[in-house]
């Protein structure tokens, strides 16, 4: 582990990725065992016929771990059917990257996620108060989005790494997605562990940590981007930026972790920050068409116009899908109310997609 402070001058050589390969991502919670046919068929019809390459699957706590049976969600996924899905999406060429929520995203509105809910003791702000649901709004007294866990609590590593390896192996992963998002609670005052810590050296070393744990395995650590953004200089904001100091912990990461760069209603280009602070970078659309319409062409003219190096660094782009996988399907086949409407992840799905078949028939990326 490293020691606060200090972050280590060590930053691991990374292995030059073939500048010709361009993630074509997809990005969504995992299945419900009830909703494991639909996945598959979804998988099947709708992934493998756009040349999709890599599934980000949010898993968190749905599935059945052994090595942490209490940390489980009701009606979780048995490795049976996480196998499932893994065979689909060999079939396939896809390749899963499993997410679990570390560091961040410990709770959501007014309720826990099962970390803190087992382990209350890593919580880095156990003194704030969860509002009765109905009570629950943002902007609150506590800024109270969603909590973290205590990075240097002495117990929790032992316990998410356990997760990881387990997930990890269930689906035979090269890659992790750690999330690490919208991490408001880090470095608090009132914490007996980190207060008066730099928030940015507090994000990097456990960036560098879980970057660490993974590539004693020969495997990659994914994150999302916004904390290593600087919210304020950019005009970004605090949401898809940080306005909480992390933003310098770019210059202290690994160089070969990935960043999953959401960007959802502004093309702000900063997948060229990232490339050019010598990190890949996966362009990631939500909810607007025209914006992710931008970004695909920033994308294929990027890696058509930059030189080898550089070209590799831009490194895809991939849809993300923040309702469970049934409210998604019943946009996509049409069952939702909305489901004709424009601004929709399954609109965006579709003609970020169209726009990549006709840039590639175009040759963009030769």
């Amino acid at each position: 582990m490293l020691t606060l402070g200090v972050i280590s001058c060590k930053v691991f050589a990374q292995q030059a990725p073939d500048s010709n390969y361009m993630v074509r991502g997809f990005v969504i919670a995992a299945p419900k065992p009830s909703g494991l046919d639909d996945f598959i068929k979804f998988i099947n019809g709708e992934l493998a016929p756009r040349k999709v390459n890599t599934l980000i699957l949010r898993v968190d706590f749905n599935y059945e771990y052994k090595s942490h049976p209490e940390l489980r969600d009701s009606a979780a996924l048995s490795r049976r059917e996480a196998k499932r899905i893994l065979e689909a999406c060999k079939k396939n060429g896809i390749a899963i990257i499993p997410q679990i929520n570390l560091l961040g995203h410990q709770s959501w509105a007014a309720k826990n996620n099962k970390l803190l809910q087992v382990y209350p003791e890593f919580d880095e702000t156990p003194w704030v108060a969860m509002p009765a649901p109905k009570d629950y709004k943002w902007p609150n007294a506590d800024n109270l989005y969603c909590r973290s866990y205590c990075p240097l609590h002495p117990g929790v590593h032992k316990v998410v790494f356990d997760l990881v390896d387990e997930i990890m192996d269930v689906f035979e992963a090269k890659a992790f997605h750690a999330g690490m998002d919208e991490v408001f609670y880090l470095g608090e005052d009132k914490c007996p562990r980190c207060a008066g810590r730099d928030k940015a050296v507090l994000f990097a070393n456990e960036v560098q940590l879980i970057r660490d744990h993974l590539a004693e395995k020969g495997e990659e650590l994914w994150i999302w981007g916004d904390r290593l953004i600087d919210g304020r200089a950019t005009g970004i904001g605090e949401w898809a930026a940080s306005y909480n100091d992390t933003y310098r912990a770019i210059d202290m990461i690994p160089r070969d972790v990935v960043i999953c760069d959401w960007q959802y209603d502004e093309d702000n280009q900063t997948a060229v920050y990232f490339a050019l602070k010598g990190l890949r970078v996966v362009t990631c659309t939500w909810n607007q068409p025209k914006v992710a319409v931008q970004q695909v062409e920033d994308l294929y003219r990027s890696r058509a116009t930059t030189g080898k190096v550089m070209r590799g660094r831009f490194y895809g782009i991939a849809e993300t899908i923040w309702s469970l996988p049934p409210q998604f399907f019943g946009g996509y086949y049409g069952k939702a109310l909305n489901s004709n409407a424009e601004n929709t992840p399954w609109n965006t799905f579709r003609v970020m997609y169209d726009k990549m078949a006709q840039l590639d028939g175009a040759g963009s990326t030769k």
